[in-house]
């Protein structure tokens, strides 16, 4: 915050520099051209001029009557000169506020930009994850599916075997269909490993 202040004062004796050569131009086009003195450089000058002997006035309290004198006129010169440095200020004030309203502009152009940017980033994360919800559950569906066929081919294998074959099994054929029932839990895994990747 503190280089703040330098800043301002250096743009304050810019503006003072720069409207130096500015009034003394407008004042010498007011001292050969009688139109521009006239209609241009003096009026701002007179109305400045009454403008402050009125406030001087009111701070000072002094109340104006019919009897007292009326507020005097500045000397041609002196107008000339007041209306070159005020029209000189008022270019330089205007080229700042110019300035400034490009700037602003230009800032919100910017933010503008980048707000559609990461809008524009958000709905594209958002499409993603749509696409990812919509793939698990493709893949879920999938899985479901082959844990139904497996079921059902163990339910058939069994179905084959018969009640009375379950009973005379011996001790080599349970080992046989451990074997198998272990060959099958195993193909579930593998279809489930390859269909989550």
């Amino acid at each position: 915050m503190a280089p703040i202040f330098p800043l301002a004062k250096l743009a304050f004796l810019f503006v003072k520099q720069v409207a130096r050569p500015l009034s003394s131009s407008i004042r010498r086009g007011a001292v050969r051209n009688s139109f521009f003195k006239e209609k241009i450089c003096l009026p701002p000058a007179r109305l400045y001029h009454w403008c402050e002997v009125r406030m001087k006035m009111y701070v000072m309290n002094i109340t104006r009557s019919k009897e007292s004198a009326p507020i005097p006129r500045l000397n041609e010169e002196a107008a000339i000169e007041l209306g070159a440095n005020l029209l000189g200020e008022g270019v330089i004030f205007g080229i700042a506020v110019a300035i400034l309203a490009f700037e602003v502009t230009r800032q919100k152009e910017k933010d503008r930009k980048k707000e559609e940017k990461e809008a524009d980033f958000i709905n594209s994360l958002e499409h993603r994850i749509n696409e990812l919800a919509f793939a698990n559950e493709e893949l879920d569906t999938k899985l479901r599916e082959l844990t139904r066929t497996i079921y059902a081919t163990q339910h058939q294998l069994q179905v084959k075997m018969g009640p009375h074959e379950e009973k005379s099994k011996t001790d080599s054929s349970k080992s046989e269909n451990t074997y198998e029932e272990s060959v099958i839990m195993q193909a579930v895994m593998d279809a489930k490993s390859r269909i989550r990747s």
